[in-house]
């Protein structure tokens, strides 16, 4: 699967649980996990990886199942590690992969860089936010990605400009075989660094104050329905505080569901399979999950 070289500086380990690195804190073990030094240590490591096995990228691991059962192949784990933030002129800043969205945001505040606030409410890394266009308070992510690094099977690394993209709700068609490790930011120089600073701890206390905290979730399971919203729909079909589990609906926004203690993935798993019945009995609308679930099965 993996050919042993002495150049890899990073953490390769075989049989590692993934509930430790998942918002939800469950799934079964990876067969291997790596966790590279840098992003040129990941491109020596993808070199030697046999191509055919399955790859798994892990960022922070909200809006990410894995089923109890594991994930046949590679994990590789970016967070903390792919984590160079940086301004690189007046108006643009970037950050690779593993930066945890929230940083990004505080980091264009201190700058005095206006227009990065809504990555405050997004609970993962850029990574994910490249690779599903997250959004929050009215932004989304490639409305300010200029261009971006690419890493394929090979560890051959390419930047592309935004138009080599197709980009949608909660949605981004990219070359295949080809995964995000960092993307450049274009924002308004010139802000006030102390009010955009503010502005952001607000955006975060919103966040707190509007979802649930303390209990292990995923973020936001559904992506809203166009001119709706996906928590007020799983509201009116009365499913706040529905469990299956440890697994249950939030009574605080119903389009989180908590692990409330001891769920496992397939608990999750046949709750989100149940809203969503439910909602088309109740309101014929079909939500569609923003969450991505892998894995096998027990």
């Amino acid at each position: 699967m993996i050919a042993e070289s002495a150049t890899l500086r990073g953490d390769l380990r075989s049989d590692e649980p993934l509930a430790p690195y998942t918002s939800w804190r469950v799934g079964g073990p990876a067969d291997r996990y790596y966790r590279p030094a840098d992003l040129a240590d990941l491109a020596a490591f993808l070199g030697q990886l046999d191509p055919a096995v399955p790859l798994l990228w892990l960022g922070l691991g909200s809006n990410l199942l894995v089923r109890d059962g594991g994930f046949r192949g590679v994990v590789v784990h970016t967070h903390g590690r792919l984590n160079v933030l940086e301004r690189l002129d007046e108006s643009r800043i970037r950050a690779e992969s593993g930066v945890p969205c929230a940083k990004v945001a505080r980091f264009a505040g201190r700058h005095g860089l206006a227009g990065a606030e809504f990555l405050a409410g997004i609970p993962g890394t850029m990574g994910g936010a490249l690779a599903m266009n997250a959004g929050a308070f009215g932004g989304e992510t490639w409305e300010r990605v200029v261009a971006v690094k690419t890493i394929d099977r090979r560890g051959s690394i390419r930047r592309r400009p935004r138009g080599d993209f197709e980009i949608g709700y909660r949605h981004v068609r990219m070359p295949e075989g080809e995964w995000f490790v960092a993307a450049e930011l274009a924002l308004e120089a010139g802000g006030d660094a102390e009010r955009l600073t503010r502005g952001v701890r607000d955006l975060l206390a919103r966040r707190g104050a509007s979802q649930p905290t303390g209990v292990p979730s995923c973020g936001s399971v559904f992506r809203n329905p166009e001119g709706d919203f996906a928590a007020r729909l799983i509201d009116a079909a009365g499913l706040k505080g529905l469990c299956i589990g440890g697994a249950c609906v939030s009574e605080k926004h119903a389009n989180f569901i908590l692990n409330t203690g001891g769920a496992t993935a397939r608990d999750i798993e046949q709750l989100i399979d149940t809203v969503r019945r439910r909602v088309r009995e109740a309101h014929d609308v079909e939500l569609v999950p923003e969450v991505h679930i892998v894995g096998e099965p027990t």
